[in-house]
């Protein structure tokens, strides 16, 4: 486990909290990702908040239009990929 020194950051008004950018980094948070916060005694725990069904639905649609891409032009892609690394990995299957 990699650790840090604490960091101190101010609450703002509305209850916004900013993440140093190191801890953010060494985390791999990004802007506009989820987090849960989990209380602890006296202290929070702030871990990523892991992608429910919908949530990752969304996430793909997002990919594939950002790529301009369909989902039927992705799966081929993937099969494609798949026959690649397999062929890479083992070879031609001779017969």
């Amino acid at each position: 486990m990699n650790t840090e020194k604490a960091a101190v950051a101010e609450i703002k008004a509305r209850g916004q909290l900013t993440i140093p950018k190191k801890i953010r980094e060494m985390s791999h948070l990004e802007e506009g990702q989820v987090v849960s916060i989990i209380p602890v005694g006296d202290a929070l725990i702030v871990v990523p908040k892991r992608l429910e069904l919908d949530e990752a639905r969304r996430e793909i649609r997002k990919v594939l239009k950002a790529a301009n891409m369909t989902v039927e032009e992705l799966l081929e892609a993937l099969k494609d990929e798949r026959e690649g690394l397999y062929q890479e990995t083992y070879g031609k299957i001779s017969g």
